[in-house]
């Protein structure tokens, strides 16, 4: 069973656009459906952990806001960071899953349970990962990677008690 998503932020919680505007601040677009499935996860008694090889304060901030307690920024090694937050969690591999759509989420996707990628994930990443979505990364991949472990943890009645 499945109880952490890893998640990549730049091409799937997002569509990997870095805007500035003229004073050299940063913006990008959160998918609301993405945000949902997240902090219902969590209300799920689940945990959820944003892995990205950047920094920045807006990820910090969506992360604050959907309640993401683990958070690791400007990483270069995904895959040593997964695996010390494995360790502090007393989690498996074979209980996590991981989205990510670069290079630098190879070696991570290829140690978790269940790997997904968004539609546009890079070429070498849509040929090792279980799962390539149909969504785009920051057009409800997240979500659509969310509503698929729920389905495989058996977990949906649980998922839409919250809501329904």
């Amino acid at each position: 069973m499945i109880k952490l998503l890893v998640l990549d932020v730049d091409g799937c919680m997002t569509d990997g656009k870095i805007v500035y505007d003229a004073n050299g601040v940063e913006s990008k677009s959160f998918n609301v459906k993405d945000g949902l499935a997240i902090t219902t996860w969590i209300k799920m008694g689940n945990d959820v952990a944003i892995i990205t090889g950047r920094k920045s304060t807006i990820v910090e901030k969506r992360a604050k806001e959907l309640g993401i307690v683990h958070l690791f920024q400007g990483v270069k090694d995904k895959q040593k960071v997964l695996e010390k937050l494995l360790h502090a969690l007393q989690i498996k591999l074979s209980e996590v899953a991981a989205i990510g759509d670069d290079l630098n989420d190879y070696h991570m996707l290829q140690s978790v349970a269940k790997s997904f990628t968004p539609n546009n994930g890079v070429k070498e990443i849509r040929e090792i990962v279980d799962v390539v979505l149909q969504a785009k990364g920051g057009e409800g991949a997240v979500r659509e990677m969310i509503d698929s472990i729920v389905e495989q943890n058996n977990q949906k009645e649980a998922f839409l008690a919250h809501w329904l």
